[in-house]
C-alpha cells in the first residue's frame, strides 16, 4: 500500500519542493531513540504505539519530520541495529500494523517519518548468518570469511579492531574468521555480492510502499573494504574514526551504492529521501556522499564536535557550507543524538545548551534534534555498571561503552520516575530530579528551554531568510554573511535577520543589530546598543 500525504503542511512542502530543491534542505528533524521516548504496554521498554500517542507533541513542536531508530526483529545485542529481518517490527516494539498506524498518524498531522536503515551488517541471527554457519553453499558469500593467519590459522587475517573494542574478526567451530566491524552478533556483509543489493534494494521498496518518506542509512560509509583487507598497523583504530583514511570505511565504492537508492528514492512520486551517518577524514570527502545523484544529507559530525569555541564554530560553519555548497546539496547542523554525550553536559551549562539551539537552528539548511534537547536534559553520567546496555562498555579500545547516559528514557509529566514514561518502570534508571523536566513542568513556562525550541521553531517558520538552504556561505554572495565582532563572538545575518553569539562568561556591549524577536537568555537593549547575556544567543529582526 502506498499513503497519501493528506496534511496540508506535507502538500505545501510537496509543492514548494520544485522551486526550493526538496522539502529536507531547510528541514527540522526529531530523533525518536524508540526505546526511550514512550511506552504504551508497560514493559519498560518504548515502543511504537507510545510514540505514536505522542505525536501531538511533535507536531507542537514544530519540526517537519521523525527519525526512528531501529524496530526491526532483532536480538538487541546493540539495541536494534543488529538485525534479523528488515520486514518485520520486534514485538518489543509492537508489530507491523503499528508502523502503518504511526505513519499515517504522522502524515496526518504534517510530519514525515524517516526510518534507519542497517545496511552494513546483520544480526548474527539473521536467516543468511545462520545459514553460512551451517555450512551452505553459496551463504558464506554474503560476509567475510576469511581463513586465519599463522601455523594454524588461529591468527584473525587483519589487525583490524571492532569499533566497540577488540579484534574485529571472530573464530567459528570450523576454524574459520568472520568480520564484524562493531560488535562479533553483528556480521559485516559483503556488497561485491549482488545477492546483498538486491535484498537491500526489495527492502527499502517494502518500506517506501508502506509509507516511509526515507531512510536514514547507519554506517553509510562502511559497507565497502578496501581490496585485500590490508592491515593498519596501529592499534586503537577507532579513535582515527572520521579524522584519518582506514580500509574498512570511506571507501569509494559505496557511492555506487547510494547511487543506485537514489535512483530507487527517485522513482517514487512524492519525494523521498537518503540521509547518510557518514564519517570522512574532510568535509570534502563527506560532501560526496551527497552529490546531485547521491543521498539527500549527511550528518555534520564536525558541527557535532565542535567546541565551544568562536573561531572553531565559524571554521566548521565556513567549511561545512563550502563542501555541500560545492555539490549543490544542504548543510546539516546536529548537536546531539544517540550515541553522544547530550550536548548541555558536553558544553557544561544550560544556558550553552539553548545558546548553541539557537545558533544551529539559525544556520542555513536542515537542523536535527534529538529527543529530550528540547527539554535541556544533560547526560545521566552516573548509571550504575549493573544497569547499562551498552555493548561496548564491557570491551575495550573501542567507544567507551557509556551511550547509555544519553539513552535514558525521557520525562513526560509527575514528580517521580518513570515521570510517564509509560505504566511502569523504565528499562534504564531515570534520575530522581527530572520532574521539573518534564513535557507538562514545562509547557506554558516563557522561560523553559522547551518553549525555547517551540519558539524558535515557529520564527524558523515565520521569517523567509531563516533556516532556508539557499544561502551563500561568506562574502558578497546571498544569504548568510558575517559581520565584525569582539573578540568571543559571532555576529552573521541573513535576509531580514541577524544571530548574535556571546561565548564568553560575561555581558558584552555592543551596538544592536536590530530589534530582538528571541534570546536564549534574557537582553537589555535600549534601541541603539544591546548588552549581550554570557553564553547567550539571540536572534534580531532587521
Amino acid at each position: 500500500m502506498t499513503h497519501e500525504l493528506t496534511a496540508s503542511r506535507l502538500a505545501s512542502a510537496s509543492s514548494n519542493a520544485t522551486t526550493s530543491g526538496g522539502w529536507w534542505r531547510d528541514a527540522v528533524i526529531y530523533q525518536v531513540y524508540v526505546r526511550s521516548f514512550a511506552d504504551s504496554d508497560g514493559d519498560g521498554v518504548g515502543d511504537l504505539r507510545g510514540i505514536r500517542e505522542h505525536l501531538p507533541h511533535l507536531a507542537r513542536l514544530g519540526v517537519d519530520a521523525v527519525w526512528l531508530t531501529p524496530f526491526y526483529v532483532s536480538p538487541q545485542a546493540d539495541g536494534g541495529y543488529d538485525v534479523a529481518d528488515y520486514r518485520a517490527v520486534d514485538p518489543l516494539f509492537g508489530d507491523l500494523s503499528d508502523a502503518d498506524e504511526l505513519i499515517r498518524a504522522a502524515h496526518a498531522l504534517g510530519l514525515r517519518v524517516i526510518v534507519d536503515v542497517v545496511p552494513n551488517h546483520t544480526s548474527e541471527q539473521h536467516v543468511w548468518f545462520r545459514a553460512a554457519l551451517a555450512g551452505e553453499p553459496g551463504a558464506r558469500e554474503r560476509y567475510h570469511f576469511r581463513p586465519g593467519r599463522g601455523p594454524a590459522g588461529e591468527l584473525p587475517p587483519n589487525d583490524w579492531e571492532s569499533v566497540f573494542g577488540g579484534p574485529a574478526w571472530t573464530r567459528t567451530p570450523d576454524g574459520a574468521w568472520y568480520l564484524h566491524l562493531f560488535a562479533p552478533e553483528q556480521p559485516d556483509l559483503n556488497w561485491e555480492n549482488p545477492e546483498v543489493a538486491e535484498e537491500f534494494s526489495a527492502v527499502l521498496r517494502f518500506w517506501l510502499d508502506l509509507g516511509v518518506d526515507g531512510f536514514r542509512v547507519d554506517v553509510a560509509h562502511g559497507m565497502v573494504k578496501a581490496p585485500g583487507m590490508p592491515d593498519i598497523g596501529r592499534g586503537a583504530q577507532a579513535t582515527l574514526i572520521g579524522t584519518e583514511p582506514l580500509p574498512f570505511f570511506d571507501q569509494d565504492g559505496v557511492h555506487e551504492i547510494h547511487r543506485s537508492w537514489r535512483r530507487l528514492l527517485d522513482s517514487y512520486e512524492v519525494p523521498r529521501i537518503g540521509v547518510a551517518e557518514a564519517w570522512a577524514p574532510t568535509s570534502e570527502r563527506l560532501a560526496l556522499y551527497v552529490r546531485p545523484d547521491e543521498l539527500h544529507q549527511a550528518f555534520n559530525f564536525r558541527f557535532l564536535e565542535c567546541p565551544w569555541d568562536t573561531g572553531a564554530l565559524r571554521t566548521v560553519i565556513d567549511e561545512s557550507l563550502a563542501a555541500t555548497a560545492s555539490v549543490g546539496a544542504p548543510t546539516t547542523w546536529v548537536l546531539s543524538n544517540h550515541d553522544v554525550v547530550r550536548h548541555r553536559t558536553r558544553y557544561g551549562s544550560l544556558a550553552r545548551a539553548r545558546a548553541a539551539a539557537l545558533l544551529m537552528l539559525a544556520l542555513p539548511g536542515s537542523a536535527y534534534v534529538y529527543q529530550g534537547e528540547e527539554l535541556g536534559l544533560p547526560e545521566v553520567s552516573d548509571l550504575p555498571d549493573s544497569a547499562r546496555r551498552d555493548p561496548a562498555f564491557a570491551r575495550s579500545a573501542g567507544q567507551d561503552g557509556l551511550r547509555d547516559g544519553c539513552r535514558v528514557p525521557i520525562p513526560w509529566s509527575g514528580e517521580e520516575p518513570p515521570y510517564d514514561f509509560g505504566p511502569a518502570g523504565s528499562w534504564l534508571p531515570q534520575p530522581a530530579g527530572w520532574g521539573g523536566l518534564s513535557v507538562a513542568a514545562q509547557t506554558g513556562d516563557p522561560h523553559s528551554t522547551l518553549e525555547l525550541y517551540r519558539a524558535a521553531l515557529e520564527l524558523r517558520r515565520a521569517m523567509p531568510g531563516l533556516g532556508a538552504a539557499e544561502a551563500g556561505v561568506t562574502g558578497d554572495e546571498p544569504g548568510m554573511r558575517w559581520l565584525p565582532a569582539p573578540e568571543g563572538v559571532l555576529l552573521f545575518t541573513r535576509p531580514g535577520f541577524a544571530c548574535t553569539l556571546n561565548t564568553r562568561p560575561v555581558p558584552l556591549e555592543l551596538p544592536s543589530p536590530g530589534r530582538p524577536v528571541l534570546s536564549s537568555a534574557p537582553v537589555e537593549t535600549d534601541g541603539r546598543t544591546v548588552r549581550l547575556p554570557p553564553d547567550s544567543c539571540t536572534w534580531w529582526s532587521l
